[in-house]
């Protein structure tokens, strides 16, 4: 495995990533937009913090996402199909958008609502060349990010009922080893409380319904 330090947001280090991604693989077959951030956006946000705000959330969470991509699919497209998958969150999903859309967060929220489209797009457009384009919309997880949002060492026992990494990647993996026929354009959900396991298909009327894993 190779690991490249990179900003998502400037081009130049979305090609140079891309390109040794490629070289080291001799092709492409899979994208994970995982790059993320969050913070605090109540709409009521002094003028000057609101637009860095907006600048450092939307560079992060959709421009890189459209920048690799761009630069990912050409090479998806010759060697003759793959997975992108889009890391989202369960605000997205109509089933639990009932009062989960933080007021706070509203660029973040923006940004993943943006991150939807795509997925939704990119899903019909790149049926025919056998790309598969899911997001994973998930809850609590025991990441970084969600652990720096506390202050200090967040509560032991609340951070029990988290979701783990490894279940997303595992959900991640079940959507791929579903193979060329598997599911498209879904967004996958994946929150507390709820089995972290990987159901069947869903009806293209449904897909973007947001019912659980299970």
């Amino acid at each position: 495995a190779q690991a490249l330090v990179a900003d998502v947001s400037i081009r130049e280090d979305v090609e140079r990533v891309v390109a040794a991604a490629v070289e080291a693989g001799g092709g492409l077959d899979l994208l994970v937009n995982n790059a993320g951030r969050w913070t605090s956006s109540p709409v009521t946000d002094e003028w000057e913090k609101a637009v860095s705000d907006w600048d450092l959330i939307m560079d992060t969470n959709f421009k890189g996402v459209v920048m690799f991509g761009r630069a990912c699919v050409p090479h998806l497209i010759a060697g003759g199909g793959g997975n992108i998958i889009n890391i989202s969150t369960y605000y997205v999903l109509p089933a639990r958008s009932n009062g989960t859309n933080p007021p706070g967060t509203d660029l973040y929220a923006s940004s993943k609502w943006a991150m939807n489209g795509l997925t939704q797009a990119w899903s019909q457009k790149l049926a025919e060349h056998g790309i598969r384009v899911n997001a994973l919309c998930m809850g609590a997880t025991d990441a970084p990010m969600l652990r720096n949002l506390s202050q200090g060492e967040p509560d032991p026992a609340f951070v029990a009922t988290w979701m783990t990494p490894r279940q997303i990647a595992g959900l991640g993996l079940d959507i791929i080893r579903e193979g060329p026929e598997g599911r498209t354009g879904e967004n996958v959900g994946a929150w507390v409380g709820v089995p972290v396991e990987l159901g069947p298909p869903k009806p293209p009327h449904e897909a973007i319904a947001g019912t659980p894993v299970r």
